[in-house]
């Protein structure tokens, strides 16, 4: 979000600062911010809650591709209306986000032809298989990655 971009900009990071439904074409493609249902803050060393604008994901076109990023987010109606998704990226963590059942919904709305589940097993409390994820998607390739995977 702007807010998330103005504050690291403050802080000398390069950044462009888009809001949901924004859409700028980049050098190597065009990238359009859309909804999710999250919170969206940064807490200091001391304590300090920073509000950083509403949680967002993105649409990334390359190539005539379509990639469909959800971010940290909730199940919600409007991802029906996200169609035509070459690749999606979807949460199946539970408790921050949407759980496994959810991103199953998620994955029959937005109808990709591959998704790749995310925002899991990074500590105890948003354990998942994804084994079990991919056994309950009926039309989308799943595609299971680890830290320093490519996806080709």
């Amino acid at each position: 979000t702007v807010e998330i971009a103005d504050y690291f900009e403050n802080k000398g990071v390069r950044t462009f600062g888009l809001q949901p439904g924004g859409q700028y074409a980049f050098e190597f493609g065009s990238v359009k911010m859309t909804p999710a249902i999250h919170g969206s803050s940064y807490t200091k060393r001391d304590g300090t809650v920073i509000p950083m604008g509403i949680a967002t994901g993105f649409l990334i076109t390359k190539d005539d591709k379509l990639i469909y990023h959800a971010g940290d987010t909730a199940l919600f109606s409007d991802m029906a209306l996200v169609k035509g998704v070459d690749l999606a990226f979807i949460p199946i963590g539970d408790v921050y986000t949407m759980g496994i059942d959810d991103a199953v919904e998620a994955v029959r709305l937005i109808d990709p032809k591959v998704v790749v589940p995310i925002h899991y097993n990074t500590f105890d409390l948003i354990r998942q298989d994804p084994a079990v994820f991919e056994s309950k998607v009926e039309k989308a390739r799943v595609k299971t990655m680890r830290p320093g995977d490519i996806l080709n």
